[in-house]
């Protein structure tokens, strides 16, 4: 194993555990998560490996086989910077249950497109932390440190969703997740059985949701909850009567997240069904929602989901904090060849990078490998 091979050179011993976490594309419920609503991400085939060994000491070393170098050494938690603070962050969360540690991290999640690189980076570590020093925690414990440490430590308002789909998905499933109670439950997601395949788009145009603009959002649809005297967005009922009482940017944020929590409750009543082959409509709906409602998309990502449809696909949405990152699109699989090519014609013609594909299939959630 490359990770434990390059522990074991750095650190001059074998690490006592190794822990992998995925990465995650949502299906639907897209920026409802920190709006107490739905979600329903499934885990990717790619995620990020961590080869651990604790040390008695306060002292961190840390290796990632992304950066290559030497070892970074931290004698404070305070010391960390870049892609370190999210493992940095773990352990500071872990308070007094954990001293320092010594930790190779090997990560194939594609960067920058969307599929949550970072939470599958806390979540192995929390893992392996977890399992090393016997703490106990639950899978969804683990969601919610990976959360804690992106928030209170990284300075990320992230909600749940992405830390809850790399902890706690199966293989072949979906995860619906209500992300007040943090009740979920699995939701079969066969899509080779119907000739499907879910088709991630990385459009190759970076995105850094710490930039501002995430932020932003969180804190308008907060500030429109608090003028409909509600908690969360999640609780209006009464759409209409609610976007009377706002303007602006809050009613159309607040249009977005109620409506968007009905598509994923919508699209589970078919996945239930049976009816796969038509969630493609709610889809291209969720899209244009975050396109014109949540104004979180970018000219990449409308022409990846434009072309796709032309292409052939059933239904096609960003995905992801937006931006920037990656597009999703439900293809028949004799389609899927038909999609690649339209997208990457449109792409070509507008003078865009090239985008990459990369056909999902829904995976399992953090284990133990070693």
């Amino acid at each position: 194993m490359r990770v434990a091979e390059a522990f074991r050179a750095a650190f001059g011993a074998d690490p006592e555990a190794v822990w992998h976490a995925p990465g995650r594309v949502n299906l639907i419920g897209e920026h409802t998560d920190y709006n107490d609503g739905f979600v329903l991400p499934f885990a990717v085939p790619w995620g990020v490996t961590a080869a651990v060994t604790p040390r008695a000491d306060r002292t961190v070393r840390l290796l990632s086989l992304q950066s290559p170098g030497e070892p970074v050494t931290l004698a404070t938690h305070e010391e960390a910077k870049g892609w370190t603070r999210y493992v940095v962050g773990v352990l500071a969360m872990l308070g007094d249950r954990v001293a320092g540690a010594d930790i190779a991290i090997d990560g194939d999640v594609p960067q920058g497109a969307g599929l949550s690189s970072s939470a599958a980076l806390e979540v192995s570590v929390a893992a392996a932390l977890n399992d090393l020093h016997q703490l106990g925690m639950t899978p969804m414990e683990l969601a919610l440190l990976g959360q804690k440490a992106e928030n209170d430590f990284v300075g990320m308002p992230c909600g749940i969703m992405d830390q809850a789909a790399s902890a706690l998905c199966e293989e072949g499933r979906a995860l619906f997740l209500d992300c007040r109670s943090l009740a979920s439950r699995t939701i079969p997601l066969d899509l080779a059985a119907h000739g499907l395949s879910i088709l991630i788009i990385d459009t190759q145009v970076h995105h850094e949701h710490a930039g501002g603009e995430y932020a932003k959002r969180r804190a308008e649809c907060e500030s429109a909850a608090r003028k409909l005297g509600v908690p969360a967005l999640r609780d209006v009922t009464d759409l209409a009567g609610a976007l009377e009482r706002l303007s602006g940017v809050e009613r159309k944020r607040t249009m977005h997240v109620v409506t968007e929590n009905h598509r994923v409750e919508a699209l589970i009543g078919l996945l239930r069904a049976g009816a796969v082959t038509e969630i493609g409509a709610l889809l291209n709906a969720s899209h244009l929602s975050l396109r014109d409602q949540y104004e979180v998309s970018s000219p990449e990502l409308d022409l990846a989901v434009e072309a796709a449809l032309r292409g052939g696909a059933r239904g096609a949405r960003m995905t992801g904090g937006g931006f920037g990152g990656s597009a999703i699109a439900l293809v028949a699989d004799e389609r899927l060849q038909s999609v690649q090519d339209s997208v990457s014609a449109a792409y070509a013609e507008r003078g865009f990078q090239a985008p990459r594909f990369l056909p999902a299939t829904p995976a399992r959630g953090a284990h133990r490998l070693a």
